[in-house]
């Protein structure tokens, strides 16, 4: 991701679609006090994609109703090295050391990887 720290990734260039918290309430047929619980329980990440505007969840974040497999493990274990939402947020989407984003393995059951990778990085 060259030498922008993930802190300041342009977040809204890097995430195709994002969805609001009743959005994601919708998409997986739950309250939108649920969405929060799963955002502060690291299930979910969010972050505001455009200053001025509300926090919100990264689409791809969801497949088929369900939050993707190994997403919440991947997020739990960024953030217990340290890593902000915002930042987890921008590494699933940026690291180019994959053949494809991290997000991309995740959604396609090939996150394995991804975790060996994220356990490194929190050390």
């Amino acid at each position: 991701m060259n030498d922008v720290p993930l802190s300041e990734a342009d977040l809204d260039a890097l995430v195709p679609a994002w969805l609001d918290w009743s959005q994601v309430a919708s998409e997986l047929g739950v309250s939108v006090s649920r969405v929060r619980a799963m955002i502060k329980e690291h299930e979910l990440a969010e972050a505001v994609p455009v200053p001025g505007g509300g926090p919100k969840v990264p689409a791809e974040f969801l497949q088929d109703g369900l939050v993707v497999k190994g997403l919440p493990g991947l997020l739990t274990t960024l953030h217990d090295g340290g890593y902000s939402d915002r930042e987890c947020i921008a590494w699933i989407f940026t690291d180019a050391d994959l053949p494809g984003r991290p997000i991309d393995a995740l959604r396609e059951n090939r996150g394995a990887e991804v975790k060996r990778r994220a356990q490194a990085m929190a050390l």
